[in-house]
């Protein structure tokens, strides 16, 4: 495959403002649902989607909650400075950061940063009942974004409890207000459980336990995975040479008894989400490593963002998840913590997933390029489809169900 002919330009469509949600559906499962599966397209609602899910199936959950990374701090000149939390740097894991008390450092973004040249930023803010001041020290560039070292008086509480009690959750840039008190619960999957990213896995807002009910008395089978996703989600390809863009990182965890499920299960692997199918096929280049006993490299669990590229398929997903269990097994872990910095572009060949659900994404992005990469040119007629049957795009829009 030469990533090089890749025009990206063929990857843009026209999507009007009025079709980006801006607000979620009344009930999560009245969202409508694209059904694309041997080259047929058809609609329905996503209550039903349990239909259409074929019956050896195992979803594949992330399970990410989305935290209140978006701080906003007001200097004595009245300017708004935003910041914007990433990825925890000191302590360098996301459970030992949320659980520091007294001062933590992040890798953060910051808005309006030239009102911001130098000086220790406050931002009072109260939480059961008690009043607190967060601190925020620029102290040194991260790529193009910054560490900031953030602390906090009284001390006794912890940086988890901070952000939720001072943060505002970090909506997408398209949907174009502040956030609502509904938007804490309705830009949150029913499953959430493991706080870390700073945007929602959307495919995964439809589900409601009822449906979730549904689908498991039903013999379908599901596991769940955390990959954290981060702001990166939102860059769109700014190069029509695709090998010039620089994809973003983001962390992700499966335990060793994920991963045997996975293996348990004979069927159809179907990931909830764009999140999902890049973190299994992921952890397939990890065990292609461990196959190869290129294990030097393996401290760290990163997957490179060409790295299927300049390697061929040596051994099925099977094997390769067998290989890296039994490295896990030799270094004595039993939760594999890494990041992957993946892109899945047409011409990649799918190792792990045999389906998807996941919403409509932007034009020219990188998640419309996976999508692309598991329909093939019928991504256009999907597109095409939602657009002329008033489907609702992006985050609180609506989903597809695409199946080979």
């Amino acid at each position: 495959m030469n990533i090089s002919q890749i025009n990206i330009k063929d990857y843009y469509y026209k999507l009007p403002d009025e079709k980006i949600a801006q607000y979620p559906v009344k009930n999560r499962d009245e969202s409508k649902l694209l059904i694309y599966n041997k080259g047929n397209i058809i609609q329905d609602s996503f209550r039903n989607i349990p239909e259409y899910l074929p019956a050896d199936s195992l979803l594949v959950f992330n399970n990410t909650r989305v935290i209140s990374a978006r701080l906003l701090f007001r200097k004595e000149s009245g300017a708004w400075i935003e910041v914007l939390c990433l990825e925890p740097l000191r302590p360098s894991s996301y459970e030992s950061s949320f659980s520091s008390r007294g001062s933590v450092e992040w890798k953060c973004m910051v808005g309006n940063l030239k009102k911001w040249k130098r000086g220790i930023l406050l931002l009072p803010f109260k939480t059961g009942g008690r009043s607190f001041v967060l601190s925020a020290l620029r102290t040194a560039p991260e790529g193009e974004s910054w560490r900031i070292r953030f602390s906090w008086e009284p001390d006794d509480l912890t940086f988890g409890e901070v952000i939720t009690g001072a943060g505002h959750l970090p909506l997408p840039p398209y949907i174009r207000r502040e956030d609502n008190p509904e938007d804490y619960i309705r830009y949150q999957t029913v499953y959430s459980s493991v706080p870390g990213s700073v945007a929602a896995p959307t495919a995964g807002l439809h589900f409601t336990e009822n449906i979730l009910k549904t689908i498991s008395n039903s013999g379908i089978k599901s596991v769940e995975i955390t990959l954290h996703v981060g702001a990166g989600t939102f860059q769109p390809v700014k190069n029509n040479n695709l090998l010039e863009h620089k994809m973003h990182h983001e962390y992700y965890t499966i335990t060793e008894e994920a991963i045997k499920k996975i293996l348990e299960s004979d069927g159809r692997i179907i990931p909830v989400g764009t999140t999902s199918v890049r973190t299994l096929e992921s952890i397939y280049w990890l065990g292609i490593r461990c196959a190869l006993g290129d294990t030097e490299r393996i401290p760290g669990f990163f997957t490179g963002q060409w790295e299927p590229y300049v390697k061929s398929q040596i051994i099925t997903f099977r094997e390769s998840l067998e290989n890296l269990l039994g490295y896990m097994s030799l270094i004595s872990i039993s939760r594999l913590d890494a990041s992957t910095g993946l892109i899945i572009v047409p011409g990649y060949e799918f190792k792990a997933v045999r389906g998807m659900i996941t919403n409509f994404h932007q034009p020219g992005s990188t998640l419309l390029l996976l999508v692309a990469a598991y329909t093939g040119e019928r991504w256009k007629d999907i597109y095409r489809f939602a657009m002329e049957n008033g489907f609702r795009f992006l985050s609180y829009g609506d989903t597809s169900l695409l199946l080979g």
